[in-house]
């Protein structure tokens, strides 16, 4: 029987949000058997917290939002991606402003910081999440599909296709034989060139940078684009790859993209309330699907 497990002690993490450019600490810490994952927000007083659970989604405009009464907090997926990889069933996260700390794009600030600790068993044993019937999610439009499969053990497949010269099409996979610290969690949020301004302009990005996400050049781009972007973040100027990559990186690995995809997938999907014990199949997945099929699986349980 696999028991619960928490952590042995406080995690310190800060830094600025990857969209609000807001700079946030975030403590993530022990919490008691059966609690799941709750965030609470430190800075708007006692009480102010928000279950990690696919009812409290708000939000899922590139980057997941959950919220509950005035506590809302954005871009949660990675934290919760890294919890679920290293098999933590509970935890307090608390933070003082509204969005988790971009770090570098990945979940490796987590990994590094509490991999090498272990962790605290608890005296209940662990719920997992088992779907009775197939749940599945069609978005037509988009071409993207998340499928929930009844199964006896856990495995996550995905397939990313952006009509993209440089990354191709991509796939990845989560298994009990896969080493989420070093195969997933270190793989990095991504974005691409001619994306950058029109997400600047519309409210988002404002705490990236090259440090923190892979940037993808798939058009023939100017001395003078590549100069402005510069401006944009403040940042060293920069050239562009052969490959279709900035200069300023090298890939952790060749499907590095769509294994930040599946990165994402584990953690919106952590929000049906556990570890899921299902066959989970996704393709060109994002955040709005992601969450809708976590919120399919609590209404089917």
């Amino acid at each position: 029987m696999q028991l619960q497990q928490t952590l042995r002690k406080n995690y310190l993490f800060e830094g600025k949000g990857l969209h609000t450019g807001k700079v946030a600490k975030m403590i993530v810490g022990p919490a008691p058997a059966d609690t799941g994952i709750v965030f609470r927000r430190t800075d708007l007083g006692e009480g102010m917290q928000v279950e990690a659970l696919a009812e409290n989604v708000s939000n899922t405009a590139r980057s997941t939002t959950i919220s509950k009464g005035e506590a809302s907090v954005s871009t949660i997926e990675h934290i919760l991606s890294a919890l679920t990889g290293m098999g933590v069933d509970n935890a307090y996260i608390d933070i003082n402003n509204v969005e988790v700390p971009i770090l570098d794009g990945s979940a490796k600030p987590y990994v590094d910081a509490i991999w090498n600790d272990g962790f605290q068993e608890q005296d209940q044993p662990r719920r997992y999440i088992e779907v009775k019937e197939t749940v599945e999610i069609v978005n037509e439009e988009k071409g993207s599909l998340v499928r929930i499969e009844p199964a006896d053990e856990f495995s996550y497949d995905i397939m990313v296709d952006f009509n993209s010269k440089v990354l191709g099409v991509q796939h990845a996979q989560w298994n009990q034989d896969v080493l989420y610290p070093e195969q997933i969690g270190t793989c990095r949020t991504f974005v691409f060139f001619h994306e950058i301004e029109f997400l600047f302009n519309h409210g988002l990005v404002k705490g990236g940078d090259v440090d923190n996400a892979i940037v993808i050049v798939e058009h023939p781009v100017t001395k003078e684009q590549v100069e402005n972007m510069s401006r944009l973040f403040d940042i060293p100027a920069l050239e562009v790859r052969e490959d279709g990559y900035l200069s300023n990186l090298h890939l952790r690995f060749d499907n590095e993209c769509a294994r930040h995809k599946l990165l994402d997938l584990i953690g919106d999907l952590r929000l049906c309330g556990g570890f899921l014990k299902a066959k989970v199949t996704a393709e060109k997945a994002g955040h709005g699907i992601n969450t809708t099929a976590a919120k399919a699986v609590r209404k089917s349980l």
